[in-house]
This record gives structure tokens, C-alpha cells and sequence, in this order.
């Protein structure tokens, strides 16, 4: 898997994630920042019908705002990246709600709902505009949030995401339709009892992840128009070897964009920052750092 770090592989039906295995997660290590669940950095704001938890570091720059990956994802897979990234500007990494700290509240999730959850986080902390990371689900709720605000985004880093269930493998689009909650209970318990731990309402486990799964069946996330609306330079990453995402659909997405730049990461599949993480940090950094100069 590219790390001596032992690992066992979650499936999530928007991607696989590498999860430490039983205690070797950042919380249980000495000296190790508890990405997700740290509260140095961590703050909730009231938004609508929950409260949505995020953590903030670093100073100075663009502020970077990062939007995680659907299910199994938290801000803790962004954990290298702020490190890298807050050494320079500040990061604002938002929980999406019903992840991690963030409560599940009473709407239909869709990207919309995410989009503004976001959109109201950032605008309660600071006034200027920024750039946005989003990987998988975050990557479909960053399109959204910037064809919503075009005042609010400078630059974009979409990691992942698809339009439409369309753009999803074949392989990915049966197990999805046949997926249950029990089913990653049953696979990934320790993962389970751990995200549970987090949860404000850990008894609204199953119904968080059907209400992902309804939000996933779409069929339509983000429509073409939406796409060609954004005005910002974005930079759309994906693994060459992605077992969710079709690369073809993922050249079309590009081409619809005004101001696009496309890397594929070779050798990679969902998840190119655990891939190939100094690279991929590479590449976002030095697109970022062109908005800076």
C-alpha cells in the first residue's frame, strides 16, 4: 500500500480509505496532532438545523478551506496536508455534517445542503476570499459551493469527485445499489465503534449512512452548467487506477471548465493523497501558490 504503517482497507462506496489499524490512529499517539477530534483547533457554529464542528490552523495567505470525502472520510485524511499547507496560510477543514463531531440534523442531505453548511462556516471566519480543497463527496460539494459563490472562491482543488452516479465504475454503481449500513459494521466494526465515539448521536449511525447512500443514488450531483459557470481557476487530481471514478469522466469534467488544469496521478487509485502524498501535496501546493504571486 506504499506505507509500513500496518493498515487494513475500509470500502467506501464514494472511495477507499486506508484506516489505521486498532490503536494507531493520531488520537492514541504521544505528540501526534488528533486531526478531527482536537480542541486547540476545534470549533462549532449553529448552522440551520445542526452544529458543525471544524478545526482551524496556521496563519498568514489565502486561507485554505478543506471539504473531506463522504462516509469514511473525516479531516483526519487531510492530516499531512495542513501540516504541509499551515505553515504558510491558514487552513479552515470543516466536518461535513453527520461526520466525525458534526451533527446529523433533520434535512435530506444533498451537495447543496453541504454547500451551504460551508459556505456559512467560512463566512463566520473570515470576510476574504479563499481557496477550496475538496476530495471525493468534498470535491462535488466544492463545485457546488463555488458555482453558488463565485465572490467567495479564488482557486479550487477538486480530488476525486464525481457529476453523476454516471461517472461512477459499473463495479461502483452495483455496489452501491446493493450496499447496506450493516454491511460496514460487519467489515470495519472498529471503525464503526470509533466513528461512533465522535458522534454527538452515535445511535443515528445507520440512518447517517442512509441518508448518504439516497444522496449518492442522485443520479445528479452537479450538472454540466454548473460546472461551465465556474470561473475559478480549478485544478481537478484524480488516480489513474480510481475504482470508483471513470477517468474518461473525469477528462469530460475538465474540459468543461473555463480555467481548468488536469493531473492524473499515476499508479494511484481514490485516494492520491495516501498514495502519492508528497506528490499530490506537491501539485496543489504550486497551483495555489500561482493565486499567491
Amino acid at each position: 500500500m506504499g506505507k509500513n504503517l500496518k493498515t487494513m482497507v475500509a470500502v467506501s462506496v464514494m472511495g477507499i480509505v486506508l484506516l489505521p489499524s486498532p490503536g494507531v490512529y493520531a488520537q492514541d499517539k504521544p505528540g501526534k496532532i488528533p486531526y478531527g477530534a482536537n480542541p486547540a483547533a476545534g470549533h462549532y457554529l449553529q448552522v440551520d438545523d445542526a452544529k458543525i464542528y471544524y478545526e482551524t490552523y496556521g496563519s498568514g495567505g489565502t486561507p485554505l478551506v478543506l471539504l473531506h470525502g463522504g462516509l469514511y472520510g473525516y479531516i483526519e485524511e487531510f492530516g499531512e496536508l495542513i501540516q504541509e499547507v499551515s505553515k504558510h496560510r491558514r487552513v479552515i477543514a470543516i466536518a461535513t455534517r453527520g461526520h466525525g463531531m458534526s451533527e446529523l440534523g433533520a434535512q435530506p442531505f444533498s451537495y447543496a445542503l453541504f454547500a451551504k453548511d460551508a459556505f456559512t462556516v467560512i463566512r463566520h471566519e473570515t470576510t476574504e476570499k479563499v481557496d477550496v480543497l475538496g476530495f471525493s463527496d468534498g470535491a462535488v460539494t466544492s463545485y457546488t459551493l463555488t458555482a453558488a459563490h463565485p465572490e467567495l472562491v479564488g482557486r479550487l482543488v477538486a480530488i476525486g469527485g464525481p457529476r453523476a452516479l454516471a461517472d461512477w465504475t459499473a463495479k461502483a454503481q452495483v455496489e452501491l445499489r446493493a450496499s447496506k449500513p450493516a454491511d460496514i459494521e460487519r467489515d470495519s466494526p472498529q471503525f464503526v465503534a470509533e466513528r461512533r465515539q465522535l458522534m454527538p448521536a452515535p445511535e443515528k449511525w445507520d440512518e447517517f449512512v442512509q441518508r448518504l447512500t439516497r444522496m449518492w443514488l442522485g443520479p445528479v450531483y452537479v450538472t454540466d452548467a454548473q460546472i461551465r459557470s465556474i470561473k475559478a481557476p480549478t485544478l481537478i487530481i484524480a488516480g489513474d487506477h480510481d475504482p470508483y471514478n471513470q477517468i474518461e469522466k473525469m477528462v469530460e469534467l475538465y474540459r468543461l471548465l473555463p480555467e481548468g488544469e488536469l493531473s492524473i496521478i499515476p499508479g494511484c487509485g481514490h485516494v492520491v493523497l495516501d498514495c502519492k502524498g508528497h506528490f499530490t501535496i506537491g501539485a496543489v501546493k504550486d497551483f495555489l501558490a500561482k493565486g499567491e504571486r
